[in-house]
C-alpha cells in the first residue's frame, strides 16, 4: 500500500490546501493529512477546530482514500512520515519563493531518511495567491475571504474575529 503525508498547519484550510488533497490522493492508496503544532506561527484555531475543519471538508469529498491524522509536529517531518508508514511527502507550491525553502527541507529531509520520497503538486492557476497567513489577514480586517476557503471556513472565521 502506497501511502502519502501531506503535512501542513492548515490555519485554516484553504480551497489551495483541499485542490493539494483531492490531487495528491489520486496519487497513494492512503493519504494522511498531518495536522501541525507550529508554535512559531501561533495559530489561530486550535489543533482540535483545525481537524475539525479538515475533517468536514474531506467527508464532503467522500474521499475514501483520505484519512485525518492529527500529529503533533514538535518532532520532524520525517518521524511523522515514518510512525504513518509513508513512503512519500506530498508539497503544494505556489511560487518560486515557496521553491527555496521547500529545496533545502527536500535536502535535509532525504539525509535523515533516503526512503522516503517528496513530491510536489503546483498550485491550481486559481489557488495560487491564497495563502492562510492572508486569509486570517483579511479576515481580522473585515475583509471577504469567501473566495478563499470553504462556507464552513468563512463562518469559523467570522465567529473568531469577532469574539476578539
Amino acid at each position: 500500500m502506497r501511502i502519502g503525508l501531506y503535512p501542513g498547519t492548515f490555519d485554516p484550510i484553504t480551497h489551495g490546501h483541499i485542490d493539494i488533497i483531492r490531487r495528491a490522493s489520486t496519487l497513494v492508496d492512503k493519504l494522511v493529512i498531518g495536522v501541525a503544532i507550529n508554535r512559531d506561527k501561533g495559530p489561530l484555531f486550535s489543533l482540535e477546530e483545525r481537524v475539525a475543519m479538515i475533517e468536514a471538508e474531506c467527508a464532503k469529498r467522500q474521499n475514501p482514500t483520505v484519512e485525518i491524522v492529527a500529529h503533533p509536529f514538535e518532532n520532524l517531518l520525517i518521524d511523522c512520515a515514518r510512525d504513518v508508514g509513508a513512503s512519500m511527502i506530498v508539497r503544494g507550491l505556489r511560487a518560486v519563493s515557496d521553491f527555496e525553502y521547500e529545496f533545502q527541507m527536500v535536502g535535509m529531509n532525504r539525509a535523515l531518511d533516503d526512503q522516503i520520497e517528496t513530491v510536489f503538486l503546483m498550485a491550481d492557476a486559481r489557488n495560487q495567491a491564497i495563502a492562510s497567513r492572508l486569509v486570517k489577514e483579511i479576515a481580522r480586517l473585515g475583509g471577504d475571504v469567501s473566495k478563499f476557503v470553504p462556507p464552513a471556513v468563512n463562518k469559523a472565521l467570522i465567529e473568531k474575529f469577532r469574539k476578539s
